[in-house]
């Protein structure tokens, strides 16, 4: 009977690029729609601030993650390049540092030096980039597909608090927004954690905690503005 183990750490890098896109574009734009009414500004100016967050956001999103996963990819790559050129130099050498690593994690001296043979014989560069330097197949950097998701993502979780702003009356702008996106932001926080495998309730706790903190941070900040004004 055959058993299959379902893994998810196959997700962490795309799940972290939407799951980080679609937070911050409805904890940013919920606030900044907030911010900008508790200032009593003009339902059409409320809706204005809000599309032109929404724009600045996502390719602030997509622009962040690109240069931060470009970063990555680049050390990676310098670190294979090194790698590639010292099997080339000293095989010998860099087999018996492969093995002294399965060593260390508990196998026999003549066994490791076995495996470290048979798997530089097969993908020597892949064996080291593995179990010496830690880079994985799962983990490698896609800068583009990390910047395409964030900015997509972004986008959708922006224009959830802005269709409520433009959809709703004004004076009860501030506390619908509100309202709406914190059950947003529990949803996304729930759904991130069931696929991350980790507890749908503190996962929804956690995003709905620090976005409730900063929209009241910046509707505060709007009240201060209105009263200096």
């Amino acid at each position: 009977m055959s058993h299959t183990e379902i893994h998810r750490s196959h997700r962490v890098g795309w799940l972290r690029a939407a799951v980080l896109g679609a937070n911050d574009g409805i904890v940013s734009t919920a606030s900044l729609i907030i911010g900008v009414a508790a200032a009593n500004t003009a339902h059409e100016g409320i809706l204005i601030a809000g599309v032109a967050g929404l724009v600045a956001g996502a390719m602030s999103m997509a622009a962040g993650e690109y240069v931060s996963v470009s970063s990555q990819s680049d050390t990676e790559n310098a670190d294979l390049a090194l790698e590639k050129k010292s099997l080339e130099e000293n095989r010998d050498f860099e087999k018996n540092e492969l093995a002294e690593i399965y060593e260390g994690r508990g196998v026999e001296p003549s066994l490791a030096q076995l495996v470290a043979e048979q798997l530089m014989a097969h993908d020597a560069l892949g064996a080291h980039a593995r179990d010496e330097i830690g880079i994985s197949e799962n983990g490698d950097a896609r800068p583009v597909q990390a910047a395409f998701s964030s900015a997509v993502t972004f986008t959708v979780g922006a224009a959830l608090p802005l269709l409520v702003a433009w959809a709703v009356p004004f004076n009860l702008l501030i506390v619908l927004v509100a309202v709406s996106s914190l059950v947003f932001l529990a949803f996304l926080g729930g759904i991130a954690a069931r696929a991350g495998g980790a507890s749908i309730t503190i996962g929804a706790i956690r995003v709905t905690f620090w976005g409730a903190l900063a929209m009241a941070l910046t509707a505060g900040v709007g009240r201060i503005f209105d009263v200096v004004a």
